[in-house]
């Protein structure tokens, strides 16, 4: 009997150090919110661009580099694309591009975003 404790003992240690080992880790390598939050992000990008408006938004997690918001803005016929450092709150990327004339920004390619392009 005292043999069969000491197994249920061990492996109840065991258990628990890999249920706590586990949760451990898993707060080791979620990732923290980005010091710069969207708006702040957004104010930068309008700086770049006065008078833009914002087509899209995205917090890019890039592992060993940096992570930045970016930024997709419209003025006129240029498309801007402003990347923005999420600790910093610097633009690391600026891109323009001109609008095709038949782009109207929809990425599935029909008119009307309450049909399937089919």
């Amino acid at each position: 009997m005292q043999i069969t404790k000491k197994f249920i003992v061990v492996g109840a240690g065991i258990v628990t150090l890999a249920t706590g080992g586990g949760v451990a880790y898993a707060a080791t390598t979620s990732a923290a919110a980005p010091k710069v939050t969207a708006e702040k992000a957004m104010e930068v990008a309008h700086k770049q661009v006065p008078g833009a408006w914002v087509r899209e938004l995205d917090y890019d997690r890039r592992g060993t580099r940096p992570d930045v918001w970016e930024i997709e803005l419209a003025k006129g016929s240029e498309w801007h694309e402003v990347d923005v450092d999420a600790t910093s709150g610097k633009v690391t990327d600026h891109d323009t591009k001109r609008a095709d004339k038949d782009d109207d920004g929809d990425r599935d390619g029909d008119r009307d975003d309450d049909r399937d392009d089919d």
